[in-house]
């Protein structure tokens, strides 16, 4: 029999379309995919987060970190401390206006007021109480003072205010209780004093910039008054044991700084005394990072150390003994003479603390007796001294000038060279 090639060629040919067009479908299918692919598999819904996250989380060189990344990057900030804060009878009689009945302290800040307000986080010492009107203003040796000067720190930019001193209980606890509440009612973070045991048993914190910042704050006593037998949580006095507990709990919740804020030393003496030392040492050993000191009224002696602790690591430390005074009327030398000190930190992305810079605006309690009302103000001790040898200002006579200058050199001769 004939095979019939025609039949045959015309089967083939549709077998070989059947499979031509199986292999297009494969090639389709496959083009898709890869379309598909390229297209959705970076997770459009991840990346809109990422780039939230990124608007939100800028980094202090003002470039953008992800938020999977920003724990692994540094963290560089600035934190400004000034002394105690005093309000002699003299200072608040300066800031009284007779035709309002109220006062005013703000113009006492008026020329170093844009070196506090624009740190990322400032603190000072309160050497006075806010007892009410009611109780009537005083003067050393205890002291009571207008509410107002709670609102010009306010606006001053002070974050946080330390009130563990010898003058805490100058008005007993219930001056000390009304202090708390006028600064919380100007909304002023404090620490140092407490209306109950559990404020006094909770860490303060502060966080700065994403830093976990711990504040501890003692005092070596309260001048003779009586802490009440019912209430000694109410001021944290300088103990040992106190302070190990509170930074165990400061370490416990994950502390990256701790700060300590001491009432210590010898008044008028501008190097540190022994004790002084000793609780630096004792401190830093036990894991704070920066001391603050107050109380002697005039200005100690700055240090930057590199401490070994126990396990054998080695930490960046930083102290000042004494900041002297911020704002008072006092008259002994170097009392009027002072600084804003700034402190450059870096939180590194493995924990590590660095104290990358120190320096400080020397300034000056400044009173001109000629101008009758409001004579009393902050200088700036160098913007002051070039201000008058430019012309710029005539605020000053030359003996002012003269006078200005001899107390730069004492300045840095006791605080020590900036680095």
């Amino acid at each position: 029999m004939k095979r019939n090639n025609r039949g045959y060629r015309k089967n083939k040919f549709r077998d070989d379309k059947k499979l031509i067009n199986i292999l297009l479908i494969f090639i389709i299918v496959i083009l898709v995919i890869c379309v598909f692919v390229m297209f959705f598999g970076h997770h459009p819904q991840k990346q809109e987060q990422s780039v939230e996250s990124f608007s939100q989380n800028p980094n202090n060189d003002g470039n953008i970190v992800s938020s999977e990344n920003q724990e692994q990057a540094d963290i560089t900030f600035t934190m400004t401390a000034i002394g105690d804060i005093m309000c002699h009878n003299t200072q608040y009689m300066d800031a009284y206006d007779a035709q309002t009945d109220t006062y005013s302290f703000s113009y006492v800040f008026d020329e170093i007021k844009p070196y506090i307000e624009n740190s990322d986080i400032a603190i000072g010492n309160l050497e006075t109480s806010f007892a009410g009107k009611d109780r009537g203003y005083s003067n050393y040796p205890t002291f009571n003072s207008p509410d107002q000067l709670a609102y010009s720190l306010k606006q001053l930019g002070l974050d946080v205010i330390t009130t563990a001193g010898n003058h805490c209980l100058d008005m007993g606890f219930s001056g000390l209780s009304r202090t708390i509440d006028v600064l919380d009612n100007y909304e002023i973070a404090h620490l140092g004093t407490y209306k109950t045991a559990e404020e006094r048993d909770t860490v303060f914190f502060q966080d700065v910039k994403g830093v976990k910042i711990a504040f501890l704050d003692y005092t070596y006593g309260t001048n003779g008054i009586a802490v009440p037998s019912d209430k000694p949580f109410c001021v944290n006095l300088i103990d040992e044991n106190l302070i190990l507990k509170d930074i165990e709990n400061a370490k416990a919740q994950n502390a990256d700084i701790i700060v300590s804020c001491m009432h210590w030393g010898t008044e008028y003496r501008t190097t540190a005394n022994m004790e002084q030392e000793y609780l630096a040492d004792f401190l830093f050993k036990n894991g704070v990072d920066i001391i603050l000191g107050n109380h002697p009224h005039v200005l100690e002696q700055m240090e930057k150390r590199t401490v070994t602790l126990e396990d054998g690591t080695e930490k960046e430390c930083f102290v000042i003994y004494a900041l002297g005074n911020f704002i008072c009327d006092q008259n002994a030398e170097n009392t009027r003479n002072s600084i804003i000190l700034n402190l450059d930190i870096t939180k590194h992305s493995n924990g590590k603390i660095s104290i990358n810079k120190a320096d400080y605006i020397p300034i000056y309690m400044y009173k001109n007796s000629a101008l009758g009302l409001r004579n009393m103000k902050l200088l700036d001790i160098e913007k002051t001294i070039q201000d008058y040898e430019t012309g710029v200002s005539t605020n000053i006579d030359e003996s002012t000038y003269n006078f200005l200058k001899v107390q730069l050199d004492k300045i840095a001769s006791i605080v020590g060279l900036e680095f």
